[in-house]
């Protein structure tokens, strides 16, 4: 059974951070692209050879990255913003350019964690 759940959100204040986690069940997760979403807007994107990209004006604040062995993509999120406030969810797809535009497209998805910004 495909699965993949997010985790690690939570109530953070302003300028703070926290570390969204996606583990990947059913499938060979080594194999796929990976994309953070926020509600159905893009955030971070991996590559299944570690090639990244994430949405403009998020640079420089999150970072996505992926460790194939635990089969999970994480997306570090620091000096956090009330309007970072959403669900997030992640998202997997053979295809890396997929994956970072669309929620929907990719043929694999999960249930998100709720991310709240706020003092």
């Amino acid at each position: 059974q495909v699965q993949l759940v997010a985790s690690g959100g939570g109530l953070a204040q302003p300028g703070g951070s926290l570390r969204l986690s996606c583990v990947a069940s059913g499938f060979t997760f080594e194999n796929y692209a990976v994309g953070w979403f926020r509600g159905r807007e893009g955030v971070a994107c991996i590559s299944a050879d570690g090639a990244t990209s994430y949405q403009d004006s998020l640079k420089g604040r999150f970072s996505i990255s992926r460790d194939n062995a635990k089969n999970t993509a994480y997306l570090q999120m620091n000096s956090l913003k009330p309007e970072d406030t959403g669900t997030y969810y992640c998202a997997a797809d053979l295809s890396f350019s997929r994956v970072c535009k669309s929620f929907e497209a990719s043929v694999h998805w999960g249930r998100g964690t709720q991310v709240t910004v706020s003092s």
